[in-house]
């Protein structure tokens, strides 16, 4: 798999996980459509959704439920496309959504594998490929990132790193959708610093390609060692997205 088929199997999922075209996020002028999330969309995209926001880098590609519409698009309109996703201009958009009972919930960057660096890091520390069957007692707090225990039919493939017999840390796919499988990482706090976490990451991301899957990674923006896992693992950015749901959905986060 070279890195364009990679970028168009990721712009085509995107275009299923939002209801538009894979073209729409090449243009270079916002391009605003109806919500839906469709039965090829990504497991993780649940209803209610009040808009998402996705850029890949050329423009905003909102997702919208028509009632918020009118505001999404004079929101895109308004400001350059990547002060969009950021503050202060987020705060115009989460003033006006609530008013519609809505505030903005999730943002986050995604990361594509680079093949032309992408490749199995070196680990001090034993790797072991693991499948379904193996995972049944890893769902524990400290693996948190790397599995879900809410999703546990989607961890299909996973490596673990090993100190004399103990696992000390744990790599994840997720299959989220039918091309793209998502990776998850945690490594035990006495453990950290010393490259695990890009040894687990850029492994599993070879075995994923290998099983004919694009790997994708997910970080918040503000999480530095998440980010730098990625870049050292092989991966790049290569999209943004921001997504607003019910106001009483983001309060209960917050209790």
């Amino acid at each position: 798999m070279e890195n364009r088929d990679i970028y168009r199997i990721a712009l085509e999922q995107s275009a299923l996980d939002i209801n538009c075209n894979a073209e729409d996020f090449l243009k270079e002028h916002p391009v605003v459509v109806e919500s839906s999330v469709g039965a090829k969309a990504r497991k993780y995209y649940k209803e209610p959704i009040a808009c998402n926001l996705v850029s890949y880098g050329n423009n905003i590609v909102a997702s919208v439920k028509r009632e918020n519409r009118e505001i999404v698009e004079e929101y895109i309109g308004k400001f350059e496309f990547y002060h969009c996703f950021e503050t202060p201009n987020l705060h115009w958009l989460n003033d006006r959504l609530k008013g519609n009972g809505q505030k903005v919930c999730f943002m986050a960057e995604y990361y594509l594998p680079d093949v032309e660096k992408l490749q199995t890091l070196p680990c001090n520390y034993e790797l072991k490929i693991l499948v379904q069957e193996d995972f049944g007692p890893l769902y524990k707090p400290e693996w948190g990132n790397a599995l879900c225990e809410d999703r546990k039919e989607l961890d299909v493939l996973g490596v673990g790193a090993y100190d004399s017999g103990t696992l000390i840390g744990l790599a994840g796919c997720s299959a989220d959708c039918d091309t793209m499988w998502q990776i998850g990482v945690d490594v035990l706090p006495q453990y950290r610093r010393k490259g695990i976490a890009a040894a687990l990451t850029s492994t599993l991301a070879v075995e994923t390609l290998k099983r004919g899957k694009v790997p994708f990674y997910c970080s918040a923006w503000s999480n530095i060692r998440s980010m730098r896992n990625a870049m050292k693992s092989g991966f790049i950015p290569a999209w943004v997205e921001m997504t607003a749901k019910p106001e009483n959905i983001v309060d209960e986060m917050n209790q």
